[in-house]
């Protein structure tokens, strides 16, 4: 049954060390906050999931909590590299990480498969591509019935998921609305999941049929957390930080710069300050 909780104890509650976790969101409602939340609670040997990795996972990985990544695209989306995770596929700092690529295609075929219980997924790709001479869970199946060539990959499951909606009703149901992305997808295929929004109302009678809605009875904890997709946007709340995206290149590039940024702006900081951070931008929005 869904539980209304404070981040610090949905966190807690939800997340172990040694977990496989997504915190997805593709441009849009990214779950910052409560990646925050987890590198302030220190989990170790995680293996993140999410299709395309940017600020929180690159400061995942450089305080040392990843085990593995398991991605379609690693990048500062508009900016260029995450340097934190590059430290840490290259030289090991702060420590060695597993990484397995795919494809966009694949990812979203495999958090498909996932929420639908099925133990691999099945689809046309990888064609012409070199990915899978370097990932060896991307494999090829012949169609028991056309004799096609396709591509198959294992299904994902985490065991915990974490997302950013816009509002949830008092009963708990969930509502995503604008770039969905492959959000909907990881929240079934997870073992559990936990959902930080906006704010909550009374219910969603008065919005127009054209919205994702997940149903309370596929998460395990709600917290309300006004900002806390920022430096991300949350459609109809407020815009992105596109400043935030290219201060954060320089910030990483350094280890010692970094260190200290996580310190003041993350460990010394709660949830709470989320909604102060957006407040300039809630006028942009």
């Amino acid at each position: 049954m869904v539980k209304f909780l404070p981040l610090k104890q949905a966190v807690a509650e939800n997340l172990h060390n040694g977990d496989s976790v997504a915190f997805e969101g593709f441009t849009h409602l990214i779950p910052t906050a409560a990646a925050h939340e987890a590198i302030r609670q220190g989990f170790r040997d995680l293996t993140l999931i999410r299709m395309t990795p940017d600020l929180i996972y690159d400061q995942m990985i450089g305080m040392g909590m990843a085990r593995k990544i398991i991605f379609s695209y690693v990048g500062n989306p508009g900016v260029g590299l995450l340097r934190r995770a590059r430290d840490a596929i290259e030289n090991g700092f702060p420590r060695s990480i597993e990484i397995e690529e795919h494809s966009h295609a694949g990812m979203a075929n495999a958090y498909e498969a996932g929420a639908a219980g099925l133990p691999c997924a099945v689809f046309r790709g990888y064609r012409g591509a070199g990915l899978a001479a370097v990932n060896p869970n991307i494999k090829s199946v012949t169609c028991p019935f056309t004799g096609e060539v396709l591509a198959a990959v294992p299904s994902i499951r985490p065991d915990v998921t974490f997302i950013h909606a816009q509002k949830a009703d008092r009963k708990g149901n969930v509502l995503v609305e604008g770039i969905v992305g492959i959000q909907k997808e990881a929240v079934l295929a997870a073992r559990r999941a936990v959902v930080t929004v906006e704010e909550v109302v009374d219910n969603f009678d008065d919005l127009h049929p054209n919205l994702t809605v997940l149903p309370r009875w596929t998460i395990a904890a709600i917290s309300v957390v006004p900002g806390g997709s920022h430096p991300s946007y949350a459609h109809g709340y407020y815009a992105r930080d596109n400043a935030a995206y290219l201060e954060w290149d320089e910030i990483a590039a350094d280890r010692e710069k970094f260190q200290a940024w996580m310190q003041a702006n993350v460990i010394e900081k709660s949830a709470d300050d989320f909604a102060a951070r957006v407040e300039h931008l809630r006028k942009a929005a």
